[in-house]
């Protein structure tokens, strides 16, 4: 068989089906197990939830590179490069490995037939066991029982992020359905960092973790959070022991996504050795040093635009109460591009009083929520005018409205498909105030 080139590889990959006829977690475990156990000598943290997994994986990968610990991190879905799905020590994966390896993958017979995340997972750590990765930093892609993911085995160290309502047509219509999903990580023999939850969903994690005799669980408790500010684009706060924090990452909900990621790398380097008051110093610049594309990130200061990829109605109550704490008494214009299986409606009603006015975008996705009927669901409250974004070209500095901050908010996709947009804007305008 003729060697695909990447675009061809990528081309392959990128058009399995999105949803196999078999769980994910038992094709990967057949991959896997072909492929020789590729994990088996690695340390892994894996990461559940509904909102807040990547930024708690980021966090993490920052503080274990800190510790000199050679760490690969799998996130998805990717905002501008395929690639950035898969990552060491912050760094991504070639071309030429995905390349190498996509080619490998795609000539073998699994006896069965994997997805496009079957295929990424085992990419990924076929490339972490080639660079010899200490660690591994796992994100599920969809619930967590019968997820890819959950045929790694046994992590060190288990965390679930906040779980709200997202793909419930999958995961179920209650909160305690979808935290039974999200539950399916937790194995006998892991430790386990827990983020705030409703009582439906808490009580659901804790009795599987009582189930599986799990021995060491930490809850990341926002009323240790404190001394919480907000100065020159970076957030200060204090937990427990920690004192004055310092964090590039934007949104009142990271300082809880910061703490779980602290519990879960006390957890990991006392389990290796180390210090606590060497922990504490690569937890300390870890926490500092973290950046993760497309969450509250700020693309232009002046005039001020940010993107952020809430898409869900959790994601955008955070969204939202971090605009009132960093943004006292300000109002802002919105741009929103969603799904059609989201619940809208309720991300709509987070944001109208904090709304000058909206602009919708169509998601280039066959699932994308059309711009033209959002707008309308917008103007039917009564409350701002919307209207439908035309080209990217709007969103450039130059006409953007420098008395007041534009917000881009929604869909992983859309928010890719803004970044892509200005990296290739700056590439040839270079003159552009862009951070």
């Amino acid at each position: 068989m003729k060697e695909l080139t990447y675009e061809e590889v990528l081309d392959q990959i990128e058009h399995q089906r999105r949803f196999g006829n078999r769980p994910g977690a038992e094709v990967s475990a057949l991959m896997l197990e072909k492929l020789g156990r590729p994990q088996q000598n690695m340390s892994v943290i894996h990461i559940a939830g509904t909102n807040g997994k990547g930024s708690v994986s980021a966090f993490l990968c920052s503080i274990l590179k800190e510790a000199g610990i050679r760490t690969g991190m799998f996130t998805s879905p990717h905002l501008v490069d395929f690639r950035e799905r898969i990552c060491v020590d912050g760094q991504m994966i070639s071309r030429e490995e995905v390349t190498k390896l996509g080619n490998m993958l795609l000539e073998e017979n699994f006896g069965t037939v994997p997805t496009m995340f079957d295929y990424c997972l085992a990419m990924a750590l076929l490339y972490y066991r080639d660079r010899q990765c200490q660690a591994a930093v796992i994100e599920t892609g969809l619930g967590g029982r019968l997820d890819s993911t959950n045929a790694i085995g046994v992590p060190d160290v288990t965390v679930v992020t906040k779980i709200g309502y997202d793909h419930m047509a999958v995961l179920g219509d209650t909160l305690d359905k979808i935290a039974a999903e999200k539950a399916g990580i937790i194995k006998k023999g892991t430790k386990l960092v827990l983020e705030s939850q409703e009582k439906d969903a808490m009580d659901v994690l804790l009795e599987t973790a009582e189930k599986e005799a799990v021995t060491e669980i930490k809850i990341a408790d926002m009323h240790d959070v404190t001394e919480c500010r907000y100065e020159n684009g970076r957030q200060y706060f204090s937990y427990q022991k920690y004192k004055n924090l310092e964090m590039a990452m934007l949104g009142v909900h990271q300082y809880e996504n910061a703490a779980a990621a602290i519990l879960a790398a006390e957890i990991f380097l006392k389990d290796r050795g180390i210090s606590d008051e060497k922990a504490e110093y690569y937890i300390r610049e870890g926490i500092k040093k973290t950046r993760w594309e497309g969450r509250m990130e700020i693309l232009s200061r002046e005039p001020f635009f940010m993107v952020d990829g809430a898409h869900n109605g959790n994601g955008v109550a955070a969204l939202a109460e971090s605009l009132r704490t960093l943004f006292p008494g300000e109002k802002f214009h919105f741009v929103m591009g969603v799904m059609a299986d989201k619940n809208y409606e309720e991300m709509i009603e987070e944001l109208l009083p904090l709304a000058l006015d909206f602009k919708t975008v169509t998601v280039e996705s066959e699932r994308a929520l059309a711009a033209q009927e959002l707008s309308e669901k917008i103007r039917a409250k009564g409350i701002c005018d919307a209207g439908l974004l035309h080209s990217f070209d709007e969103l450039m500095p130059g006409r953007l409205d420098v008395a007041h901050k534009t917000i881009a908010f929604g869909s992983l996709y859309f928010v890719g498909e803004i970044e892509k947009y200005f990296q290739d804007v700056t590439k040839i305008t270079k003159n552009l105030q862009i951070y």
